[in-house]
């Protein structure tokens, strides 16, 4: 299965430090844009909805 990788809407054009997301049935997956080959996190849905409700509305 061939998984379809997005990038952050909030992700610039000149490079930098940029994650893309793919999504299966049963897990999100999280890698570095810029080492497509390379390795990737995976969280259980649940677990990423949670994170970024946090990360929306964190103050930093």
């Amino acid at each position: 299965m061939e998984l379809l990788w997005f990038k952050s809407s909030h992700s610039g054009s000149e490079g930098g430090e940029c994650v893309e997301v793919a999504e299966t049935g049963e897990a999100v997956l999280v890698r570095d844009s810029k080492d497509s080959n390379g390795p990737h996190l995976t969280f259980e849905p649940a677990a990423w909805r949670a994170f970024v409700a946090f990360a929306a509305n964190a103050r930093v």
